[in-house]
């Protein structure tokens, strides 16, 4: 029941992903100033609004882990980072393409850039850091203090445009007081493919769940061969 329900979830990701496309790339005008390069942000912007709901939920489960010592948080703070990182990852990379078409350049060390790198970079030390600690117990134990620690970096990369304006453009979607910069529809279809983005990130954090404990057992029973 569980692999059709996370079968039907990434196939309904992928028909919204289509419908979406068809509708950003002929339905919805080019923009006025950027032209058609605008499009990046229906991926850039739920990109990076993927990974950041990613990073809660990581921070979350480590918090919970630490209260309760429960080994199933662990294996969601470990999964749902693990996942954030390939959407981090296409914010990142949109972002540079976006900024050569308009910037005229891959990269400016604008604040809000490169605290999402040192986001990027944290999390990926923590799954370094996991893979360097060979007992279950402490390697939980310190990855949890790690991960809420690293969900600093990505609460100053949400509020880096409002504390350091520099090149990068500021707040366009009116939940962060835009007031109307961008078109309603515009805004509308943000949303919209942030949707099926979302449902690809759970489908993800599922599959590698099982694939941890499928990986701790066989540790489990490693230990227990060597211990005999």
């Amino acid at each position: 029941m569980r692999d059709k329900l996370l079968t039907a979830t990434a196939a309904l990701a992928g028909i919204m992903l289509v419908w979406n496309l068809k509708i950003i790339l002929t339905v919805l005008p080019d923009e006025v100033a950027q032209g058609a390069i605008y499009r990046i942000m229906f991926f850039h912007i739920p990109g990076f609004f993927t990974a950041g709901v990613c990073y809660i939920v990581a921070m979350l489960a480590s918090i919970y882990y630490l209260w309760k010592k429960d080994l199933r948080a662990d294996a969601l703070a470990m999964a749902a980072t693990e996942v954030a990182l390939p959407f981090a990852a296409v914010n990142l990379i949109t972002g540079m393409i976006w900024g050569r078409i308009i910037w005229g350049i891959w990269w400016a060390w604008d604040p809000r850039l490169t605290w999402a790198l040192i986001s990027w970079l944290v999390y990926f030390g923590y799954l370094m850091l996991r893979k360097a600690i060979d007992d279950p117990s402490e390697r939980a134990n310190i990855s949890a203090v790690a991960n809420i620690f690293f969900f600093s970096s990505v609460a100053i990369t949400w509020k880096a445009i409002v504390w350091w304006r520099t090149q990068h453009p500021g707040p366009v979607l009116s939940i962060r007081g835009a007031d109307g910069k961008l078109d309603a529809g515009v805004e509308r279809m943000i949303y919209q493919n942030w949707i099926p983005l979302l449902l690809l990130a759970i489908v993800f954090i599922s599959i590698r769940i099982r694939q941890e404990r499928a990986l701790r057992e066989l540790d489990a029973m490693r230990r227990w061969a060597h211990a005999g």
